[in-house]
């Protein structure tokens, strides 16, 4: 039995994450963490949500139950959850993250965390997703620079960041199999006289709008054809499933940082 603690307890995929575990038999949550002042603190996160009492209650500080727990699934904001990992470094306990817009030099603080304990982060726990990269990683290998790239990412008006870390993910996968560097290659607007197009940039382009879920679709466009690559997020079950399966799987690995790759094993596949 997994014993997890699950952050932003109140949020929607906090409480997502939480209504899925309540119907499995090999995990359960332990605990539940929101901010300072947060309404449900103290109280049994089974009744904020509707489903009776589960003994796990909503807390503000995880250094306070992580005992008891074996990991953490957080999907809060960057900077938390670099605390969240902080404290699950210091008390050897495997953590999940699926926050985004982590900072090059935040990443560089993540990695020196995960070599103490065990951590999956990754922007996006989709299945599909994650199999949507492998597939444009081979692609890429195949089509080379003869087929122009495009991303265009879709998400709801709440979301903070753009583009999405997915889309980021997406580019940096097709720009590590081209040789390019998506730091200097990456066009996120394009407006008035701009001239041509050149042959090694990669277009990311963001909508918010309403109450998209997520929608991300890769573009390889080249003389007479092109093929277009799509996932859609219909809800966020797709992403809560993924972390609840990264949290099953992580508590068994040595420290490090994995990424969804890792945990439904495509990093094997060529």
């Amino acid at each position: 039995m997994v014993k997890a603690i699950v952050t932003g307890a109140g949020g929607k995929m906090g409480g997502r994450i939480i209504n899925l575990i309540s119907a499995m038999e090999d995990i359960r949550v332990v605990g539940a963490i929101e901010v300072t002042g947060h309404p449900i603190i103290g109280r049994d996160v089974g009744h904020s949500l509707g489903l009776g009492r589960t003994g796990a209650l909503v807390s503000d500080k995880l250094a306070d139950c992580i005992d008891q727990a074996d990991v953490v699934i957080d999907f809060t904001n960057h900077e938390a959850s670099l605390q969240y990992l902080k404290i699950a470094s210091e008390k050897d306990r495997s953590i999940v993250i699926g926050s985004t817009g982590f900072t090059s030099e935040e990443m560089k603080i993540v990695s020196r965390f995960a070599e103490k304990t065990r951590c999956v982060l990754s922007p996006n726990m989709s299945v599909g997703v994650n199999v949507m990269l492998k597939v444009l990683e081979y692609c890429s290998g195949i089509l080379h620079d003869d087929y122009d790239v495009e991303i265009i990412e879709a998400h709801h008006h709440l979301k903070k960041d753009a583009p999405s870390g997915t889309a980021m993910q997406m580019a940096q996968v097709i720009a590590g199999k081209l040789g390019r560097d998506v730091n200097k290659e990456a066009i996120y607007t394009r407006r008035g006289l701009i001239g041509e197009r050149t042959k090694t940039e990669i277009g990311i382009q963001t909508i918010r709008a309403g109450d998209i879920v997520g929608e991300h679709t890769v573009i390889f466009g080249g003389i007479g054809e092109r093929l277009e690559f799509i996932h859609r997020a219909q809800s966020r079950d797709n992403f809560a499933k993924g972390a609840i399966r990264a949290a099953q799987w992580i508590v068994k690995q040595k420290n490090g940082l994995y990424d969804m790759q890792d945990v439904l094993g495509l990093k094997n596949i060529h």
